[in-house]
């Protein structure tokens, strides 16, 4: 696998977030980072393990976490028909990483906004769901990147501009790694926005004619 090239032929449990045009634009995104055996790479929300693959087929070292025991075993039989070595846990990201440092941490977590405050703890709904502003996860791996980042290291995240890029910018910056927006793409809304337009709009986040969502890659880098 080289160039943004994700692997085929993917087992998906059910309820186990499928590639989709964010893995795509963030398998970009990661296709202009240097890796090699001696990169140890961080995929926080590994789903079917897409990303993890194509990283561990460029010679990175893969760990993989998700909170999502489906994903886990999704990816599991995914690195195992691909003959690709990944290490992939299960639990919170922040948790399963206490004490080691990376080279490069991506990221395409949960950033859709959702009535509900409190995140699903189970079903498809958490791969996406992340809390009124959509910004739950998000906010959390701006705390926590300095923790998982050796010095020279990139974050590369994947959100929607529903939720405020900027503000990741600005709290990857306070927290010492300077960030910007590097790529940018369009996409038409899929079912789960159409099916809480109302909301979306009492909100103020989305428009009445509104049909497409930009996605966005942030890179920061720790020094």
């Amino acid at each position: 696998m080289t160039s943004a090239t994700l692997p085929t032929g993917l087992i998906a449990l059910p309820g186990v977030y499928r590639p989709q045009a964010d893995t795509r634009l963030l398998a970009e995104a990661l296709a202009r980072e240097d890796l090699g055996p001696r990169t140890d790479l961080l995929e926080i929300g590994t789903g079917t393990g897409a990303l993890a693959l194509h990283a561990a087929g460029r010679g990175a070292r893969v760990t993989a976490v998700d909170v999502s025991w489906p994903a886990v075993v999704a990816a599991r039989l995914n690195a195992l028909r691909h003959g690709l070595p990944l290490r992939i846990v299960h639990g919170d990201f922040a948790a399963r990483t206490a004490g080691r440092r990376y080279d490069v941490v991506i990221a395409n977590p949960p950033y859709v906004p959702a009535p509900e405050n409190r995140l699903p703890s189970r079903g498809p709904e958490r791969a996406w769901d992340a809390g009124p502003d959509g910004r739950v996860v998000i906010d959390r791996i701006c705390t926590g990147a300095p923790a998982l980042l050796r010095p020279g290291g990139v974050l590369l995240m994947v959100q929607s501009a529903m939720c405020r890029p900027q503000d990741t910018v600005d709290r990857l910056a306070t927290a010492g790694l300077p960030a910007e927006v590097t790529a940018r793409t369009s996409v038409p809304w899929g079912p789960v926005l159409r099916s809480r337009r109302a909301w979306l709009q009492q909100q103020g986040l989305a428009d009445e004619a509104e049909e497409r969502e930009d996605l966005v890659i942030i890179r920061a880098q720790y020094f």
